[in-house]
């Protein structure tokens, strides 16, 4: 069996949340600038999107507070376009979760089959009421998506790995993906948000459940021990400035 051959960083643009809401009720008054990224495959089954940041326009609508910054080459099309692909290529989109900056391009994806977890899809369609802007953009729902729901850990092809880690959301999924000539890449999403609050398990103040969180934080940690893996987070700035953008790769071309 093969295993990926390249993983990219398709740059979505900027939001700002508040400290607290990085780490949970600490830091409160202090806002942050973060990242929002999502993550190309390329993989002899097929190619694979894990996530698909947000729509800057939904924002902007629903999250103005979040001050959000995405030019048109951030968009979803141009990313793909910066690593040779266009939107219609994908064959499988895996959304971490439904939470708007996860999800905002699966509209452009049409011929892609999305991947969730079975308790996510049923969540965002009806979410509790303190999850209402978290799941503000329902543009993935549409008329012509096809859904492929998930339980539990799933290899969705050769080396590409799906943890379920609940706690920032009832579906949330890690993902693991082996490569060929390089140690495997952990993308926890929202597990948790920086180096130093997954130091200390510390989760993001925006949650369903933080006992799930928790120990979702501590699987993770397992999980990159267990396999070796460089651990990859999704919404540290610092970090994100370490890290190889479309159109450059995961190994390096």
């Amino acid at each position: 069996m093969a295993k990926a051959t390249k993983v990219r960083l398709l740059d979505s643009g900027t939001l700002v949340i508040d400290q607290s809401h990085i780490t949970w009720n600490v830091g409160c008054g202090t806002p942050v600038r973060f990242p929002v990224y999502s993550v190309l495959i390329e993989h002899p089954e097929g190619l694979i999107l894990f996530d698909t940041g947000f729509d800057r326009e939904l924002v902007l609508e629903k999250l103005a507070f979040e001050l959000p910054e995405q030019t048109e080459q951030q968009t979803i099309p141009a990313q793909l376009a910066l690593a040779g692909y266009a939107a219609g290529d994908v064959d499988a989109v895996v959304n971490s979760h439904l939470h708007f900056d996860h999800c905002g391009g699966n509209k452009h994806l049409v011929n892609a089959t999305t991947y969730l977890h079975e308790d996510e899809i049923r969540e965002a369609r009806s979410p509790e009421p303190f999850e209402v802007l978290g799941y503000a953009d329902r543009s993935w729902d549409h008329p012509g998506a096809r859904f492929s729901l998930l339980s539990g850990d799933v290899e969705l092809a050769d080396g590409v790995h799906l943890f379920h880690t609940p706690g920032h959301s009832i579906g949330h999924y890690s993902l693991l993906v082996e490569l060929e000539g390089s140690r495997p890449l952990l993308f926890m999403a929202d597990v948790s948000y920086t180096p130093a609050a997954y130091a200390r398990d510390h989760q993001a103040g925006f949650h369903w459940n933080p006992v799930a969180g928790v120990r979702s934080i501590r699987r993770v940690k397992a999980l990159a021990r267990a396999w070796d893996a460089e651990i990859f987070f999704t919404h540290d700035m610092d970090e994100f400035e370490t890290y190889k953008l479309a159109p450059s790769s995961y190994p390096a071309s």
